[in-house]
């Protein structure tokens, strides 16, 4: 082989040596490129996003947000129910209360007195009917609820005739009084001259309280009323409370 056969193929494997070595490098370049991908598509594929981290059971507060977006809104959801347990817990306003919460007006509590003005004055020529008023005032620091019919007998100045007043056929409902109110109720009246024979002249008037057993006695304003108490449909009669 002569010099310049040498010199050539000596050129020819210095050059395929450094492609070769080119080659590896790259190679190890690729390699390693692809490798830092991989690890890193693997880990998130085996770590759950943070979206769902924060689901956890699947709550829609988790489903909605991630991280840090989800977990005020689990705050006011949990604060949210802490407050609406303590306002059901809480006593209701206004008719609510007096439905639930609020006692009936005991007697020890109610002052009673008969409208006296001039248009609450029974008109004693009344061809018909005519009616007076009891007035009922809640003289407590409480408030109170009561509705019914209130019991009212009347008496004569001894005692000795006692007219327990009929009931109307009347609808009723119940009223809340805070303290210093006042409700009434009405009594039809059947009048008539205390001349007249058959007349009764009432002294004073019982009135009880619904539900209540205790009275409150006031003195009879008025004239003689027609004796009705043995009649069954009487002229004089008690309307409810209210």
């Amino acid at each position: 082989m002569s010099s310049n056969t040498t010199v050539r193929t000596a050129r020819r494997r210095t050059v395929r040596i450094a492609a070769a070595a080119l080659t590896a490098a790259a190679a190890l370049t690729l390699t390693a490129c692809n490798g830092s991908d991989a690890n890193g598509s693997d880990a998130n594929a085996s770590k759950p996003a943070a979206g769902a981290e924060s689901n956890g059971g699947g709550s829609s507060a988790g489903a909605q947000g991630s991280g840090g977006k989800a977990d005020p809104a689990a705050k006011v959801d949990t604060d949210a129910g802490a407050a609406g347990k303590q306002s059901s817990g809480a006593p209701a306003a206004g008719g609510d209360r007096a439905g639930s919460g609020v006692e009936r007006c005991h007697t020890s509590g109610l002052e009673a007195s008969f409208a006296t003005g001039e248009d609450a004055a029974p008109d004693p020529n009344a061809g018909g009917s005519t009616t007076t008023s009891i007035v009922l005032t809640n003289a407590g620091d409480r408030t109170c609820k009561i509705g019914g019919f209130a019991g009212v007998d009347l008496t004569s100045e001894n005692g000795g005739q006692v007219w327990s007043l009929a009931r109307s056929s009347a609808k009723y409902g119940s009223i809340t009084l805070g303290p210093g109110d006042s409700t009434d109720f009405t009594i039809n009246l059947g009048m008539t001259d205390e001349s007249e024979e058959g007349s009764y002249k009432p002294a004073f008037a019982v009135v009880t309280p619904p539900n209540e057993t205790t009275s409150l006695k006031l003195e009879w304003p008025w004239g003689a009323l027609v004796d009705q108490r043995a009649a069954t449909h009487p002229a004089t009669f008690v309307n409810p409370i209210g």
